[in-house]
């Protein structure tokens, strides 16, 4: 038997890794708290909680931590209009500093020096749950088996770890047949690793997910209403909720992108995000129609930035406390209503209205002057040429001096 080393609060899912962690830890000599959060997943929650404590954990924690998912983390990223890459729109990278706090209060909460989780030594969520936990709690232990030499060399692969598995009597969903990582959360699905891997296989869709199979007066959102139907959805939680399943009937938010982890390689993902890509559409075309011109392009650099420090894990830094704090600022002209549809994995937007508005129609009409002089345009244009007429004077004396 192992010497007894205290408590450690599991950050727990009950899939394959973090049910043959559990029973490692406890072989290790910790006593094991369970914590399984609550993000919108499909889960039998009451069955994973038997499963844990069937597995020797000595107490089990599960919270709904939904709404505070949304309005604390989503919503920000919203309001940034959050890309990493272009593309991902950071439904893990959210949910991990999410997860990672609920994980440090229950470790205060029970007195454990230790936390735990089940993020492989290659990826980026081992970086996002570590650094949110030191930031809030920075006496805590982590351990982190994946990177472990003990653990690693033991369960080299997928397949040592499912014989640890049935050896020990654990359950999993996992089979030799569908070695692949799933991740959802009220976010969003992520697929990768397993035949994923291989960046020329081509992904047929999982019968599983969000997305159908098929062609693929405030700052925060509060209210969708369906043209068809009329009904309304105001809470955070309902309207995503919501948005989620009109978009996913649509195909609508699917990516299959390579990106570039924060520890240095490049990993192969396929991502979901229904709500999160009607969101961010209906976001980035009311702030286009409400936000000055200059400030529009200082928040763009910020959200390059704040998508970056989302991704590595750097939630609760100082400075993207700081971007957070400038991004908010800069939405506060940011309302109104946008309509638009989705169809066949597309968002198309049909129409804006707020009181906020820079539009100017009379200003813009082609059919009435307004309050602008055409003749002023010579002169707006001649200062703008002065710098290319002098830029390209200077490169023809060069090439002629050249030429000599």
């Amino acid at each position: 038997m192992a010497q007894p080393k205290g408590t450690v609060v599991l950050a727990y899912s009950g899939g394959l890794d973090t049910s043959c962690i559990l029973v490692w830890l406890k072989e290790q000599g910790y006593d094991v708290v369970a914590y399984l959060a609550n993000i919108g997943q499909k889960e039998d929650f009451e069955a994973a909680r038997k499963k844990a404590l069937a597995l020797g954990a000595k107490k089990v924690y599960i919270e709904d931590i939904s709404k505070e998912f949304v309005e604390e983390f989503i919503w920000p990223a919203v309001q940034a209009n959050a890309l990493y890459e272009d593309r991902y729109l950071l439904g893990t990278a959210l949910a991990r500093p999410c997860i990672a706090r609920k994980l440090v209060e229950i470790a205060q909460r029970e007195g454990a020096q230790y936390v735990a989780h089940g993020a492989t030594g290659k990826g980026n969520d081992q970086v996002r749950f570590e650094l949110t936990c030191y930031a809030l709690c920075p006496k805590i232990k982590v351990v982190a088996p994946w990177r472990l030499p003990e653990f690693y060399q033991r369960f080299p692969g997928r397949r040592e770890l499912m014989d640890y598995a049935k050896k020990h009597g654990i359950p999993v969903p996992v089979t030799p047949q569908t070695p692949w990582s799933m991740d959802e959360n009220l976010m969003h699905i992520s697929y990768e690793a397993g035949i994923l891997e291989n960046p020329k296989v081509i992904d047929h869709g999982n019968p599983a997910s969000m997305a159908a199979t098929g062609p693929r007066a405030s700052r925060v959102p509060v209210k969708v209403t369906n043209a068809g139907d009329g009904a309304t959805h105001r809470s955070a939680l309902e309207l995503f909720v919501y948005l989620n399943d009109i978009a996913g009937k649509h195909g609508v938010g699917r990516v299959d992108i390579v990106e570039n982890r924060f520890v240095g390689m490049k990993s192969r993902g396929i991502y979901e995000t229904p709500a999160g890509t009607i969101l961010y559409h209906a976001h980035l075309d009311i702030e286009a129609f409400t936000m000055d011109r200059e400030v529009r392009k200082i928040k763009q650099g910020l959200a390059l930035k704040f998508s970056e420090l989302v991704y590595n894990g750097f939630w609760h830094s100082p400075e993207c406390e700081f971007l957070r704090q400038c991004i908010g600022r800069s939405q506060e002209a940011v309302v109104g209503t946008v309509r638009l549809s989705v169809f066949k994995g597309q968002v198309y937007i049909l129409g804006r209205e707020s009181p906020r508005s820079l539009y100017n129609e009379e200003l813009v009409s082609m059919n009435v002057q307004g309050d602008y002089e055409p003749a002023d345009a010579t002169g707006f244009i001649n200062i703008n040429s002065l710098r290319l007429k002098e830029y390209h004077r200077l490169q023809s004396k060069v090439t002629i001096k050249q030429d000599e």
